[in-house]
């Protein structure tokens, strides 16, 4: 990826089931730790965690392996000199600017009739915090242990902000393999308003011009590519269009404004523009 580093990353797997993870945190987040630790263990993650000093840029830059960081920010994914984290609070001025008639988003997925959402492809959940701002009732699918935990950690910041509150509480964390639940919920003959897709990973489009703005994105995507390899099955959407289809009355893909289509499938209807663009899928019966 231009302008990253790559870096030997300490997130291995212990036989096919369980993941190690480094936290770094000061000492006297001590007892946060061993409430995270707990979490991950529950979620099949071991999580190793080394006391520091002092975590500032120059630690950061010093040490350049992935690893967690728990400090005064809360927790955090760093590497390569860089941290990140989804930070929910800090999308506050947005949602503040945020209404029905100026958000793109809000006319492709019809956020004024408050609907059913399900966001499969959760990445840092800004999109599906500005949806439950809107009026949606959201669930949010994530797969990754690491990512679902960082999530989790900004869902409960945001719900103790007078200002999010109510927003949080209209967002459902759900630790599950996107794949996996919409089939299930095919099963159980289960449907919703709306399934929102936001594949990662809209580079492998043979497209240079998308390829061209992927190579500019921030420094907190960065990161999360580094988290979550394009491994040839992960968040390209290919196969969620499809089981979208069978349970949403309406599928709204993200795609930068001149990728291909997701799964080549031509949408029904497009909101354009400048750097993005919304597919729409109406399903058929």
């Amino acid at each position: 990826m231009t302008g990253v580093q790559t870096c030997a990353l300490p997130i291995y797997w212990l036989g096919a089931l369980v993941m190690q993870m480094i936290c770094r945190y000061q000492a006297e987040y001590e007892a946060r730790f061993q409430q995270l630790q707990a979490r991950f263990t529950e979620l099949n993650v071991q999580l190793e965690g080394q006391t520091v000093e002092k975590i500032n840029a120059r630690f950061l830059r010093l040490n350049p392996e992935m690893t967690l960081v728990l400090d005064s920010d809360g927790l955090s994914l760093a590497a390569n000199g860089m941290k990140m984290q989804p930070d929910w609070r800090a999308e506050i001025p947005r949602l503040k600017r945020a209404s029905l008639k100026s958000e793109m988003i809000a006319r492709a997925c019809q956020l004024g009739e408050k609907p059913t959402l399900i966001d499969a492809t959760a990445g840092l959940g800004h999109d599906s915090l500005l949806m439950a701002h809107l009026g949606a009732d959201v669930r949010l699918v994530e797969r990754h242990p690491i990512l679902f935990v960082l999530l989790e950690y900004s869902k409960v910041q945001a719900e103790q902000d007078s200002f999010l509150q109510s927003t949080a509480q209209r967002i459902q964390l759900i630790f599950a393999d996107s794949n996996r639940y919409l089939s299930q919920l095919i099963e159980q003959n289960e449907q919703v308003d709306v399934v929102y897709l936001d594949p990662m990973f809209p580079q492998r489009d043979q497209n240079q011009q998308a390829l061209k703005k992927q190579a500019q994105v921030k420094k907190q995507m960065q990161l999360l590519h580094m988290l979550l390899p394009e491994d040839g099955e992960m968040d390209l959407g290919d196969q969620l269009l499809d089981l979208a289809k069978q349970i949403a009355k309406r599928v709204i893909v993200k795609r930068p404004r001149h990728a291909v289509y997701l799964a080549e499938e031509t949408p029904d209807h497009q909101w354009l523009g400048d750097a993005c663009r919304f597919d729409a899928y109406f399903p058929k019966g």
